[in-house]
């Protein structure tokens, strides 16, 4: 039985999806149409039958009141005709009292027991003379006796046999119809699995994410109003969309890091060889070469450990606690102040951010306002503030340099994006984008924009309590 119940199951799998669910949707439809037409079968059986058993026992009943003062014999034989009334005959309890002239029903040990009062009375299919089939009725005619009377049965018969046969077509063309009807739907339901699926198939054997699934033409796909294949359909549109992009930005960063790094370590390259023949060089020389190799080995230190810093997406779980703000940004203004002793550095705490923490990694946090301080004191001009401000809401960043020009502000965000102001300035043009990231990593939002009367201005928006 296993493996019969296993050779099954791994039949289905072989079949295409559409194939089983039209296959199902026939088996639940041949299963309602088999029982509605069972039951319509039986039911109008019953109501032809009791018609027929109705109009026995009206005959009984006349029978009854026209020979109730009469003995046991045949009362009439004319039920072997279509259309002919009733045979008729009464039986005595005791066979002993049988008339001499033999019945034309059959008299059975019911029939005396109905006689004798011993048994209800009762309906039975007999054979007439003749062979035509017929229905009896017996019941009791008075003290020790019973009537019993029959009909032609065949019209009866020949109406069940009918229904039978009518049902069964009805029931077969239905079933017919609903596995052709269920194939159709689950091909049409279906086709944006197909596309799914051979978009896939497509993507996996190109490996290019920018093919997408069509979509029924007319109404946007708006959540709630589409059925759940064309949302899925959509949705994987959308995956696709983010994979390409994901691709894409992936692209771009090993363009611009393979750019960024090609200068340094060419520089690299050049100051070791030069050292490399140092017996050629004076002293001032070697000093200068040894000195820029440090610097270029430092930038591209500094460099490759942003890079790294990028591609971590999350923080780590297991080193989240509650960091207090104000003497983080305390201690980032201190340092900042070592870093820059040209720039005045000013900070300003309210009164209801004194005792403010979120969770999150210190280090990373003291990252982000490093490079926020760094990025407003590289702007600054000599002698311009720099103005770190920290409330309940939000903790902001202010420079009093240039700005950002209106056509820079949708990339400041972006890896390696320099703007033309700051092609000549130190950096690599990722302290803002390892900004945003390590914002979004604590659920805070880093917006930059424009101050009013000059400058740049960066918000970070806190993650709510």
């Amino acid at each position: 039985m296993s493996a019969r119940r296993g050779l099954g199951a791994r039949w289905r799998r072989r079949r295409p999806l559409r194939t089983r669910l039209a296959m199902a949707a026939a088996a639940a439809v041949a299963l309602v149409a088999i029982g509605v037409c069972a039951a319509a079968f039986l039911v109008i059986r019953f109501k032809l039958y009791q018609q027929l058993d109705q109009n026995l026992a009206q005959s009984a009943t006349l029978t009854v009141q026209q020979h109730r003062d009469e003995g046991p014999s045949v009362k009439a034989g004319e039920c072997r005709f279509l259309g002919a009334p009733a045979c008729a005959q009464i039986v005595p309890a005791d066979s002993a009292d049988d008339p001499a002239t033999p019945y034309l029903l059959p008299v059975a040990g019911a029939t005396r027991e109905v006689a004798a009062g011993r048994r209800a009375p009762y309906y039975a299919n007999i054979p007439l003379p003749g062979g035509k089939p017929g229905r009896m009725f017996t019941t009791t005619f008075g003290d020790g006796e019973a009537v019993q009377v029959a009909l032609r049965a065949d019209i009866a018969e020949r109406g069940v046999r009918q229904a039978a046969l009518l049902l069964v077509a009805v029931g077969g063309a239905g079933i017919a119809l609903s596995a052709a009807g269920g194939y159709w739907v689950s091909r049409t339901g279906l086709a944006p699995i197909t596309r799914l699926t051979a978009t896939a198939e497509r993507i996996a054997a190109t490996r290019d994410a920018r093919h997408r699934i069509e979509l029924p033409p007319g109404r946007p796909v708006r959540e709630g109003r589409e059925d759940e294949v064309t949302r899925l359909a959509a949705t994987f549109n959308t995956m696709l969309a983010e994979l390409e992009e994901s691709v894409a930005a992936r692209r771009r960063l090993v363009a611009d890091a393979s750019h960024e790094l090609r200068t340094p370590l060419t520089a690299l390259r050049t100051n070791a060889e030069l050292l490399a023949k140092a017996d050629r060089l004076t002293p001032a020389q070697r000093e200068r070469a040894a000195g820029a190799l440090g610097r270029q080995l430092r930038e591209v230190t500094g460099l490759v450990n942003d890079l790294i810093e990028l591609a971590r997406e999350e923080e780590p779980q297991p080193l989240l606690e509650e960091v207090p703000l104000a003497p983080l940004a305390t201690h980032a203004v201190d340092a900042a102040r070592g870093h820059w002793p040209a720039v005045p550095f000013t900070l300003r705490i309210a009164p209801e951010a004194a005792d403010l923490s979120i969770p999150g990694v210190p280090a990373r946090l003291s990252r982000l306002l490093t490079n926020l301080l760094d990025n407003a004191a590289k702007f600054s001009p000599p002698g311009a503030p720099v103005e770190l401000c920290l409330n309940a809401r939000e903790l902001s960043v202010r420079d009093h340099g240039p700005g950002i020009a209106e056509e820079d502000l949708p990339y400041v965000f972006d890896r390696f994006y320099r703007a033309e102001k700051a092609r000549a300035l130190p950096g690599s043009g990722l302290g803002l984008a390892m900004a945003r990231q390590i914002a979004h990593a604590h659920g805070a939002e880093l917006t930059a924009e424009r101050a009013p009367g000059g400058g740049a201005l960066f918000r970070l928006a806190l993650p709510a309590s």
